[in-house]
């Protein structure tokens, strides 16, 4: 597996709202934010904040980057409404300044060569597996998606799924498009009929704990991206860590936001993820 680096780190830059747009329960919202998203890599993220105090700063995934005009390269993050700070965000009007910090964390590996790949993605987190998805089909690797939510609202870009992979399994929780059910109900299926060597997974740690177990299961390697509260988002105050498993079987506390958000399944301690939540 090879890792696509991030060059020269992240930067911090003044960023603008270009645009928002509703689509069912999430906010996709387009930002200018100078060499940012020359940086992107998928996985990796972006720590918003303003300097009025509106949002203490808050890391959204990157949906994806596109060349908007004559901005250049922007990026789209993806937000749902969780409290008065991403209220107030979605809110703004095009214009509107904010400060990002970005690209930040470690990114998805890349298979060097080309492989069967699942990705499995439950709501907004789904985000950053349609960059992810590019990436891999450019390599070659035949590419099935798995998209997830608690119904249809909350469903991520369902039809942009069926235009990034050979296979869809859409699963809503009340039934209201595709199977009902979660994803722990339908990925051992999901894998055998890919023949996965690889999975991909981004959603709430249960998910993810799912998904690694049935890769496990299946012989296949895992990558997860796994969201923790970030105070700092850039490594310095500790407060995002997981526990993994180390060498000897000894476990040890890892940052989310920095030797993270993209893990590996099997490394995660999950049991010992929740008494640390």
């Amino acid at each position: 597996m090879t890792v696509d680096p991030v060059e020269r780190g992240p930067l911090h830059v003044t960023g603008e709202l270009l645009a928002g747009r509703r689509i069912g329960a999430h906010h996709h919202l387009t930002l200018v934010a100078p060499g940012i998203a020359e940086r992107f890599r998928a996985g990796t993220f972006v720590a918003l904040s303003t300097g009025d105090g509106r949002i203490a700063r808050r890391a959204f995934w990157i949906h994806r980057v596109k060349h908007t005009g004559g901005y250049g390269a922007t990026l789209e993050v993806v937000v749902e409404e969780c409290g008065p700070g991403t209220q107030w965000l979605v809110s703004q009007p095009p214009g509107t300044k904010v400060a990002v910090t970005g690209p930040l964390g470690r990114a998805f590996s890349l298979p060097k060569e080309p492989v069967s790949c699942v990705l499995v993605g439950e709501g907004y987190a789904a985000a950053p597996l349609f960059p992810l998805a590019e990436r891999l089909r450019e390599r070659d690797c035949p590419v099935t998606l798995v998209v997830a939510a608690p119904d249809e609202s909350h469903l991520l870009s369902a039809l942009e799924a069926r235009r990034s992979a050979r296979a869809v399994t859409v699963v809503t929780g009340d039934g209201s498009v595709g199977q009902r059910g979660s994803v722990a109900d339908v990925i051992d299926d999901v894998l055998v009929r890919a023949g996965a060597a690889v999975v991909y997974a981004a959603g709430p740690a249960a998910t993810l704990h799912a998904v690694a177990l049935a890769a496990e299961h299946a012989g296949a390697w895992s990558q997860v991206a796994l969201e923790r509260p970030l105070a700092c988002a850039t490594g310095l105050c500790h407060g995002c860590v997981v526990p993994v498993a180390g060498e000897g079987g000894h476990t040890r506390l890892v940052r989310a936001c920095h030797e993270g958000p993209v893990l590996r399944g099997d490394r995660v301690v999950w049991d010992d993820l929740g008494v640390l939540s």
